[in-house]
C-alpha cells in the first residue's frame, strides 16, 4: 500500500560536477523537523500509536516523508558505492610544531611526553599572558603539584568529591551527576595513591587525579547500564575497557559512573531511571546528551577530565553546552574494547576537560591502536601539539561554510563569529569561504547509521526488556526499527559521497570551523522526569555541526568561547583530516588563550583544591 504513496526522490549529480567554491549554485536546505516537542502523558499517547499495529506503520510512514527522509534518502538517486565503515589509511599531514610519539609506549610514557609539550603557568596564579582572570579551573598539573608539595593529598581530595557527590546528589540540587559511585572504592584509590606520593613515587602527573567514566563504558567494580535499569543483567561487566586500563595504569582515581541519555539515543541528557543530569551553569536547564553527566561533573568542578562517548555529537554538544573543551579524535585513535556496541561505525570514545591541555594529557593517555588487534602496516603514528609553539604555526587556513554556520541562535551565530575573528586576527589565519552539499541529507544519513546499528545491538534484548525502556527511548527505537536495508545502504553511499566532498575541502583547508551547537542549553520540563521528552527540533539544531565528525570519523573539538544573554555557555569547533588532531589540539588551545579572561564560573562549583 505504500508504494501508491511513493515520493519522487533527488538526483543527486556525480560529486565530479558538484562545486565546492564559495560561489557554488548548491541550495543551503535548513532541517526540516516535523515533530512538535513532548513530553509527560503526550510521550505515553505517541508511543501507544507508535506501537499500534494499525496506526504504526502508517504513521512511521507519514514521520519519515514529512521529515524529507524519503525524498533524501530512501528514494533518492546517486551513483557513489556505499562505505560502511569510515576508517581512514593513515597518513602523514606534517603537521606544524608537533612531537612524534613513538607507538610502543606505555600509557604512562606517553602522558610523560604531552606533559613536556606544556609550559604554562598554572591555573593558581590566576593570570595567563598577562590578563588577569576572573575564573580558572583546576588543572591535572595543578593537581599533580599540589600533591608533590604535600600541601593536599589524594585522600584530602577524595573525601571533598564525596562530600560534594553528597551535597550535588539530593535536594534541593539534585544534579544527577552519577549514576554509580562508590565512596568506599574512590578512598581505596586515594589511599593507595597517597601512599604513592609519600613515597615518592606517583606513577605519572595523572596519579590521584579524579576521574569520572559515562556509563556506557566498562570500569570496574561498577556495572555498565548504559542509562537502564537492566542492560548489566544481560551483559555484566568483566573487564576494564582498554581506555579506562590506560588511566588505571596512570594512577588515575577512577571515582565513579556518569549519567546519560538512556541508551544514548537522545541529546538533552534527561533519563526517567536516574534522573535529569542538569547544567552547572543554570540547574534548570540540560546538560546535553547523550554525555551529559560527564560534561557536567567536569563543569562543576569534581573532575578535570571525564571520558564520553561520542557517536552523534554525543561529547562535544554537552561539552559545548556545559562550558568545557570535548575532544573526539579520529575513528580508531582510541581502542573501542570494552565499550557498549550501541553503534558500530559512528560511536567514539571521546574526552571532556576543563582545559585544552587537560584534552591533551588524557589523549595522549588513551590513544593508539592494542598491537594484539591490528596488523603492524596499519599502526599509525600520534602527534602531540607543541603548545608553547602554537604562536609559531603559520598559513592556516579554515574553512567556513557561511550559509551553514549561520544556521544557528542569534547568540551563537553573533559569539562564534566574534571569536573566529579574534582568532584570524590574533594569529594571522585565513578563512576561506566554502560549500559543503547536502548537509541535510547527511543529518538523515547519519541518523539512519546510527538508528539501525542501535536496533539492531538492541533486538537480542528486545522480547525480554523492551517495557523497562523509558517512554522517549522506546519511541526511537520504534523509529529506529522502521529503517530498512535499502534506506541503510542509501544512506552508505551518502557517507561515500560525503567522503569526497570533505577530502577535497581539505586539500585546500586545515580544517572546517562552525559553532558546535545550534542552540544554547535550553530548560527541563518537569513532566519530562519521568518520561523523558521528544524534542527533535531542539535536537536537530543540537546535532547541527556535529554530524561530519561520527559519519565520516573525522576528528573534532569544541572549545568554549563564550556565553549568551542569560549566562549559558557556547562551543566553538574545529573540525579536522583524519589522524591530524594535533593541529586540532593547537587551533583549541589559541582560541582559549583568546577567551581564557573572559570565562565564568557555574553556579554549582566545587574547589576541591582550596586551601582550607
Amino acid at each position: 500500500m505504500m508504494g501508491l504513496f511513493k515520493s519522487k526522490g533527488v538526483v543527486y549529480r556525480p560529486v565530479k560536477d558538484v562545486n565546492l567554491g564559495s560561489d557554488s549554485s548548491e541550495f543551503y536546505l535548513q532541517a526540516n523537523v516535523k515533530a512538535p516537542r513532548m513530553t509527560g502523558i503526550l510521550v505515553k499517547v505517541f508511543t501507544w500509536f507508535l506501537e499500534s499495529p494499525i496506526f504504526g506503520s502508517l504513521l512511521l510512514y507519514i514521520l519519515k516523508g514529512n521529515n524529507l527522509i524519503h525524498k533524501l534518502v530512501t528514494n533518492a538517486e546517486l551513483e557513489e558505492s556505499p562505505i560502511f565503515v569510515p576508517s581512514h589509511h593513515f597518513e602523514d599531514h606534517k603537521e606544524q610544531e608537533v612531537k612524534s610519539i613513538d607507538s610502543a609506549l606505555t600509557p604512562q610514557e606517553q602522558v610523560q611526553l604531552a606533559i613536556e609539550c606544556l609550559t604554562l603557568p598554572t591555573s593558581s596564579e590566576k593570570s595567563y599572558n598577562g590578563k588577569k582572570l576572573s575564573f580558572s579551573r583546576w588543572t591535572i598539573k595543578d593537581y599533580s603539584r599540589a600533591y608533590r608539595s604535600g600541601e593536599i593529598t589524594p585522600l584530602m581530595v577524595a573525601e571533598r568529591f564525596i562530600a560534594a557527590v553528597n551535597e550535588s546528589s539530593n535536594p534541593p540540587l539534585q544534579m544527577g551527576f552519577f549514576i554509580n559511585y562508590n565512596a568506599d572504592e574512590v578512598l581505596r584509590q586515594a589511599n593507595e595513591s597517597t601512599l604513592r606520593y609519600q613515597r615518592g613515587e606517583p606513577i605519572s602527573v595523572l596519579d590521584g587525579v579524579p576521574v569520572a567514566i559515562k556509563d556506557e563504558i566498562d570500569c570496574l567494580p561498577y556495572p555498565t547500564t548504559g542509562g537502564t535499569k537492566w542492560l548489566h543483567k544481560e551483559r555484566p561487566c568483566i573487564n576494564d575497557a582498554c581506555c579506562v586500563k590506560r588511566l588505571k595504569l596512570c594512577g588515575a582515581i577512577l571515582v565513579g559512573k556518569t549519567n546519560m541519555h538512556e541508551l544514548g539515543v537522545g541529546t538533552s541528557g534527561i533519563n526517567p531511571h536516574y534522573g535529569a543530569a542538569r547544567n552547572p551553569y543554570d540547574t534548570n536547564k540540560i546538560a546535553g546528551g547523550s554525555s551529559s553527566g560527564s560534561a557536567a561533573v567536569v563543569s562543576a568542578g569534581l573532575c578535570p577530565i571525564a571520558l564520553g562517548v561520542d557517536g552523534g555529537g554525543s561529547v562535544r554538544m554537552p561539552a559545548s553546552l556545559c562550558g568545557v573543551v570535548g575532544l573526539k579524535p579520529t575513528f580508531g585513535r582510541v581502542p573501542h574494547y570494552g565499550v557498549l556496541p550501541l553503534n558500530w561505525t559512528v560511536g567514539m570514545v571521546g574526552i571532556l576537560a576543563g582545559t585544552v591541555e587537560d584534552a591533551l594529557i588524557t589523549y595522549a593517555a588513551i590513544s593508539g591502536e592494542i598491537p594484539s588487534h591490528q596488523p603492524s602496516s596499519m599502526l599509525t603514528k600520534i602527534n602531540l601539539p607543541l603548545l608553547p609553539l602554537t604562536k609559531s604555526i603559520s598559513d592556516i587556513k579554515l574553512a567556513k561554510y557561511g550559509k551553514w554556520f549561520d544556521d544557528c541562535s542569534d547568540d551563537v551565530r553573533i559569539c562564534c563569529s566574534h571569536a573566529l575573528s579574534k582568532l584570524q586576527d590574533h594569529y594571522g589565519w585565513k578563512t576561506i569561504d566554502v560549500t559543503i552539499p547536502d548537509i541535510e541529507a547527511m543529518r538523515l544519513a547519519h541518523y539512519i547509521t546510527i538508528g539501525s546499528e542501535c536496533s539492531t545491538w538492541f533486538d537480542s534484548f528486545r522480547e525480554k526488556r523492551f517495557a523497562e525502556v523509558g517512554w522517549d527511548a522506546r519511541v526511537a527505537f520504534n523509529i529506529y526499527g522502521a529503517f530498512s536495508g535499502k534506506e541503510y545502504i542509501k544512506a552508505q553511499k551518502l557517507r561515500n559521497r560525503q567522503l569526497h566532498f570533505h577530502n577535497k575541502i581539505f586539500t585546500e583547508a586545515d580544517v572546517i570551523v562552525s559553532p558546535t551547537t545550534g542552540v544554547t542549553a535550553y530548560s527541563i520540563q518537569d513532566d519530562a522526569l519521568k518520561t523523558g521528552e521528544l524534542d527533535y527540533i531542539n535536537g536537530a539544531a543540537l546535532v547541527r555541526y556535529s554530524i561530519s565528525g561520527n559519519f565520516l570519523g573525522l576528528p573534532a573539538v569544541t572549545v568554549p568561547v563564550g556565553y549568551n544573554k542569560l549566562g549559558l555557555p557556547i562551543g566553538l569547533q574545529f573540525i579536522g583530516r583524519p589522524w591530524a588532531e594535533a593541529t586540532l589540539i593547537h587551533l583549541a588551545f589559541a582560541m582559549q588563550a583568546i577567551c581564557l579572561s573572559e570565562y565564568r564560573k557555574p553556579k554549582i562549583f566545587y574547589d576541591l583544591l582550596r586551601k582550607d
